[in-house]
């Protein structure tokens, strides 16, 4: 069997750099071919399963870079152990305008009560540019 054209094509996404589509384009042309997917609807789902994998990259170096000494997000902080925290003005931090504004954000409080948490959940959810969920 003539394996050339999957090795130019194993170069051409290497030299891309699209490991997503190398990694996944044999598979999901299957999973497509199965399901009667046409070929454009076919990469459509292999581009947006390269861009959930950029984003997740992305937002993993990005909490690299910030040498965040935990990750802890704000959906699992207990707002309801913290009655006095303004849950209202913390999900509305975690939005990031306050970043694009060039202002600083200040917790103050006693040990223990959730500053580091919240500080880290916020670093989180401003540096992945994702909408943040907490349960009420």
């Amino acid at each position: 069997m003539n394996d050339t054209p999957q090795l130019l094509l194993a170069h051409h996404l290497k030299a891309l750099r699209l490991p997503t589509f190398l990694r996944e384009y044999d598979k999901l042309a299957r999973q497509c071919a199965t399901e009667g997917v046409d070929h454009v609807r076919y990469l459509v789902r292999l581009a947006e399963l390269e861009l959930i994998d950029r984003e997740r990259r992305m937002v993993e170096r990005r909490i690299r870079l910030a040498k965040f000494p935990a990750v802890k997000s704000l959906d699992a902080f207990d707002f309801k152990a913290m009655p006095s925290l303004n849950k209202m003005m913390v999900l509305e931090l975690a939005r990031g305008e306050y970043v694009e504004r060039h202002e600083n954000v200040i917790a103050l409080g006693n040990s223990g009560t959730g500053k580091t948490h919240i500080a880290l959940g916020l670093g989180l959810a401003v540096g992945s540019h994702k909408v943040v969920h907490v349960q009420a």
